[in-house]
């Protein structure tokens, strides 16, 4: 038997060498219009099939309803001097600037000090309805003509906190703002519970809201017809009259597209009226850091130390000089506070950064009014920082607030569970923001 013959190994060549880099494939024209058109899609779909932000408009809702209605009531025996007849700034003065401003308020319709006392009755009122979310967007309407007639009588009364009320007031009355946290809300799912437990029955009757839109309607057309209003005002307050009767009578219509139109358009103005009063918090911010870095007094360090040194902002004289007497923490107060209102809108893309520097301003805010005695304006400057808080931290604020409501009330835990964030209205395919909307893809999606 013969063996097979040995072959030696082939000693291992020269390693491959590596190729040229593959070119990365640039996207065509055609691949990058498809893109664009399908980001705006998705974009177009977020913005109008769901009301961004709930949590947040609810909560800016309850801050200034609560700050507006605490200075009512702690000015209630000085409300003639500040906003009444008995105020330096005269009916004749006030009529002369409302006459050349064109700004609104009910007060200069009567000198009466009847009529005084019920628009101040009614700016108290509106705000108990605007905290409590009850019938919220008449109540939204009604806080900001109390708001604007009192501050509108005498404007050389206020300082910046009733500025930022007089703006968010406003920016309110567009914003779905009682959709959580509002007896509005509590409503809604009671009704919705009633639907589901009886398939087919009718709506119940809003007999209330009736009521209401119509008094509301008669004295609008009243004051209307005796020339009250500007033609501006007037267009304001019976647009917003009409709009509340469309939404109401398309709620209760058969067809379901009348009802997706106008949520569409309800989205719509809401989210732009969010962004709206986000960009004026940063507006805010912004304007104020930059002026204090071109303020001499800002610069060297020293700013904070001559408020501490003026008995009209020193509640806490102790407190005070003690904090005066210390250069470094004067020096530090002043510098960190120019820092973060700079930096602040800058820091919105950065999830925890921005959540840092709120708490910051948060804590500076409620320092400035136990230090400075400016509760109001403290209060109101925090309740507009409130729209950058996260959804959930307010969620999880909502249901320990819910618990301590049970636990003082003696209820069961969990008999009544958190509200759920508002659904959004299912996605009409017909609709092209709709039907590319991620809610929309998600239920076209196989199973």
């Amino acid at each position: 038997m013969t063996s097979a013959p040995h072959t030696p190994p082939t000693p291992p060549g020269p390693p491959p060498r590596p190729g040229p880099p593959a070119t990365p494939k640039v996207p065509s024209a055609a691949e990058l219009r498809r893109r664009f058109e399908d980001a705006l899609t998705r974009g177009l779909g977020h913005v109008t099939t769901r009301t961004l932000g709930p949590y947040q408009t609810a909560v800016v809702r309850i801050g200034f309803a609560f700050t507006w209605l605490c200075f009512l009531l702690r000015e209630l025996p000085h409300r003639h001097e500040l906003y009444g007849p008995d105020g330096p700034w005269s009916f004749d003065l006030g009529r002369r600037l409302i006459d050349e401003t064109g700004a609104f308020t009910l007060l200069m319709w009567s000198r009466s000090d009847f009529w005084f006392e019920v628009v101040y009755l009614l700016a108290v009122a509106a705000s108990v309805m605007l905290l409590l979310g009850w019938r919220t967007r008449t109540a939204s309407v009604l806080f900001m003509v109390g708001v604007l007639s009192l501050q509108n009588r005498s404007i050389f009364m206020g300082d910046g906190g009733d500025n930022v009320i007089h703006l968010m007031a406003t920016y309110l009355v567009i914003t779905r703002c009682g959709q959580v946290w509002s007896l509005d809300a509590r409503r809604a799912r009671r009704e919705a519970a009633r639907a589901a437990a009886e398939p087919g029955a009718a709506p119940p009757q809003d007999r209330v809201g009736v009521v209401l839109w119509a008094v509301l309607g008669a004295a609008l057309l009243v004051v209307t017809v005796m020339g009250h209003l500007t033609w501006g005002w007037a267009l304001i307050f019976w647009g917003l009259w009409v709009a509340h009767a469309v939404w109401w009578a398309v709620r209760r219509a058969g067809s379901a597209e009348p009802r997706t139109v106008c949520e569409v358009l309800a989205n719509l103005v809401h989210n732009a009226g969010l962004l709206v009063i986000m960009a004026q918090v940063c507006f805010i911010y912004a304007t104020a850091g930059w002026y204090k870095v071109q303020g001499t007094r800002w610069q060297d360090g020293t700013a904070v130390y001559y408020p501490l040194k003026l008995d009209y902002f020193t509640p806490w004289p102790g407190l005070a000089d003690m904090m005066a007497s210390n250069g470094t923490m004067i020096m530090l107060l002043g510098y960190g506070t120019v820092i973060v209102q700079v930096a602040f809108p800058f820091t919105l893309f950065n999830r925890r950064l921005k959540n840092v520097l709120l708490t910051v301003m948060i804590i500076d805010h409620a320092s400035i009014a136990v230090i400075m005695g400016l509760p109001f304006f403290s209060a109101a400057m925090i309740s507009a920082d409130l729209v950058f808080l996260p959804t959930v931290f307010l969620v999880w604020t909502g249901a320990k607030v819910t618990g301590l409501k049970n636990l003082l009330l003696g209820r069961v835990p969990g008999a009544d569970p958190p509200p759920k964030p508002p659904a959004a209205e299912p996605p009409d395919p017909a609709i092209p923001a709709q039907a590319g909307s991620p809610d929309a893809q998600a239920g076209a999606r196989p199973a």
